[in-house]
């Protein structure tokens, strides 16, 4: 039967014929969910194919020893962009989710002891700005109102709007300039703060996108006022209950996710994807696919090389990839009521640190940590009594080298014991559940080019346009989303990148004939 057509039965157990166009999606990470919502709302009958034994992606939720550990996005910002989803099939994300605001934002904790709570009130950042240097409460106001200015171009304009074209780019130009988008974000910030930790305090958001704060373009300084905005919020059940929230609407709108369904490549006939190939053999025709894969995955495994004029072999191999993440989940027999719910512990170095990340490639001897506890606002994640973690520590990519067969256990220690020296006393004896994750893990299990946790590097000449583009520049009818393309990495972006589906993606009707 015709990939665009197939035999499904009805309530009253007579048989119709499903003739919506049909788009295969790749991977079932938050923008694959999204575009196989959006897509389903525009005609298309979607099949989602997943790897894992579960959906996810990098949002894939562990589960052991009674603790539920989502394993990777945890700050909710910007919830409109899952409001819209469920309008787009016909619910209310209320009826299904419980978000629940968390405050402070993160708890900043100096490598000297000193804390900072990072909030969305104004009185309160301005009382903690003035009491490390009372000169820049002025600069952060200023900081904030530039901010504003670029999360009004940056995001609200430009984030779900494609770069297929250099004259995309060029249109831009001016504006970018106004807002200083050629200066990094820690540069930005540096402007408007004198005192160092205050910089540091508002420089470190690049890091949960996969950038450097000092050499990420300041379009990135955008999340400080979007922050301000709409909060940060945490769904209870878990970031695992806003994927099992979307794998519902694709069921309601007709579609499907397939599980244990690795794909092995694209199938490509006369410039045009035609359907995928799984790793078993099997071959799913459709009338697009669009692949929320890591981009650099997608174009070095998926595609043959004949297939690529733009995004060749060497192309890839010779882009800058994000750092790799080392994450640790563990459980603990006890509570740790006094540790916030987002806390970021800084090490005793910034540039320095992040230069022998991004940079040298070097697995130094000190780090920088955030730790999340979700137990903080749902208790029901772990069993009573008890509270469950995850922190995470930024490291170089695989091109360092590192042989993590070796060294994870060893870096688990000492993040340990940094962590019972400061916010977790008496953890070493409290741990009832652990599991790590490694960029070997990130590269083998989740499919990053160089297990780099975030695809591109998000720098000024891997943005935009240059970044690879939402519609394919050498396949017609293979689209991408997800942290490889525009906008980039970050929930709001990956969700953004589905939107910009809408803007590029043909309508079902396109393909009835």
């Amino acid at each position: 039967m015709d990939g665009n057509a197939r035999v499904s039965k009805v309530g009253d157990g007579q048989e119709r014929l499903e003739s919506r166009p049909h788009a295969v999606v790749i991977g079932s990470g938050f923008g694959g969910l999204a575009a196989a919502v959006r897509l389903g709302a525009r005609g298309y009958r979607v099949t989602v194919l997943e790897k894992l034994d579960a959906p996810g992606g990098r949002a894939y939720v562990h589960k052991q020893d009674g603790f539920v550990f989502d394993a990777g996005p945890t700050v909710i910002t910007a919830p409109q962009l899952f409001e819209d989803l469920w309008a787009l099939a016909g619910r209310k994300l209320s009826d299904d989710i419980d978000l629940r605001p968390v405050t402070p934002f993160y708890r900043i904790l100096f490598n000297d002891g000193e804390t900072f709570d990072y909030t969305g009130d104004a009185a309160d950042m301005d009382r903690q700005i003035a009491r490390l240097c009372p000169s820049d409460v002025a600069g952060y106001h200023r900081f904030l109102e530039m901010s504003e200015k670029i999360f009004a171009v940056g995001f609200e304009k430009l984030a779900h709007v494609p770069f297929g074209s250099v004259m995309d780019m060029a249109r831009i130009v001016p504006a970018m300039m106004k807002l200083a988008s050629y200066r990094t974000v820690y540069s930005l910030v540096a402007k408007y703060v004198k005192d160092d930790k205050l910089r540091q305090v508002m420089s470190f958001h690049p890091l949960l996108v996969g950038g450097n704060p000092f050499s990420t373009t300041s379009i990135y300084t955008l999340i400080a006022f979007l922050e301000r905005k709409w909060g940060v919020h945490f769904p209870m059940g878990g970031t695992g209950a806003l994927i099992r929230g979307l794998v519902s609407l694709i069921e309601g709108q007709g579609g499907s996710v397939r599980l244990n369904a690795p794909v092995r490549k694209i199938l490509v006939e006369a410039g045009e994807a035609r359907g995928v190939e799984l790793e078993s053999g099997e071959k799913i025709s459709s009338s697009i696919v669009v692949s929320n894969a890591d981009a650099a995955w997608t174009y070095r495994y998926l595609v043959d090389g004949e297939h690529r004029k733009k995004w060749t072999d060497r192309k890839i191999d010779r882009s800058r990839f994000s750092m790799g993440l080392f994450v640790w989940y563990f459980g603990t027999k006890r509570k740790y009521e006094n540790c916030a719910h987002h806390t970021i512990l800084l090490g005793p170095r910034y540039k320095g640190l992040l230069d022998d990340i991004f940079e040298n490639h070097v697995l130094a001897e000190d780090f920088s940590l955030y730790l999340h506890r979700p137990t903080a606002t749902d208790p029901s994640l772990a069993p009573e009594g008890c509270d469950g973690f995850y922190v995470l520590s930024p490291v170089p990519n695989l091109l360092s080298g590192t042989d993590w067969d070796r060294q994870a256990e060893l870096y688990r220690k000492k993040i340990e014991r940094k962590l019972e020296e400061t916010v977790l006393p008496g953890l070493s004896d409290a741990i009832i559940s652990s599991r790590v994750t490694t960029p070997q893990e990130f590269q083998d299990r989740l499919a990053s080019y160089r297990g780099a946790a975030f695809g591109f590097e998000p720098v000024l000449t891997q943005s935009a346009y240059f970044r690879p583009h939402n519609r394919s520049e050498d396949i017609k009818n293979l689209f991408l989303v997800g942290a490889g393309t525009h906008p980039g990495a970050g929930v709001p972006g990956v969700l953004s990148s589905a939107r910009v589906l809408d803007t590029v993606v043909p309508d079902a009707q396109h393909f009835v004939k």
